[in-house]
């Protein structure tokens, strides 16, 4: 057969957050997000909110969306939970001290009947909802920029 396979581009978040998580890595100051969906969109404003990752420019160029992310060196890791559980309001704290190192740092982000938002946010709503991935920093200090020689 003649076609040549293509691969396919399974999970489009987990892609997103890789990709920021190895430039935050190599200390670059930006990177490009290709392609975006709106739950992406959502899950990187809940990241700003929180200041781990600076300003945010989404490109449409009438075939996918893309983004330009300011990165700030404040995230240590990022990840998605997949598949995305369920998890009540009871079950929070239980899933906070699985996935995050400590109680301080990080958040856990959730897709609710409210929208998508971090695990506190929700507690505050009372509401359940099903999780989609994790981010936090550990170290209390921010690390600097170096340019390499």
């Amino acid at each position: 057969t003649g076609k040549q396979r293509e691969m396919v581009l399974m999970n489009v978040l987990n892609n997103c957050l890789r990709t920021i998580l190895n430039a935050e890595k190599m200390g670059k100051r930006q990177v490009l997000i290709r392609p975006i969906s709106k739950v992406v969109v959502k899950f990187l404003q809940v990241m700003q909110k929180h200041g781990y990752i600076g300003e945010f420019e989404i490109i449409d160029d009438n075939r996918n969306k893309k983004a330009v992310v300011e990165l700030n060196g404040r995230l240590n890791k990022c990840g998605v939970i997949s598949p995305r559980f369920d998890c009540k309001f009871k079950d929070y704290e239980k899933l906070v001290s699985n996935l995050l190192p400590s109680r301080q740092f990080g958040f856990i982000v959730l897709t609710t009947t409210y929208g998508i938002m971090d695990h506190e946010e929700a507690r505050r709503r009372h509401t359940g909802g099903k999780i989609l991935g994790y981010f936090y920093q550990i170290s209390i200090k921010h690390h600097t920029f170096q340019k390499k020689k």
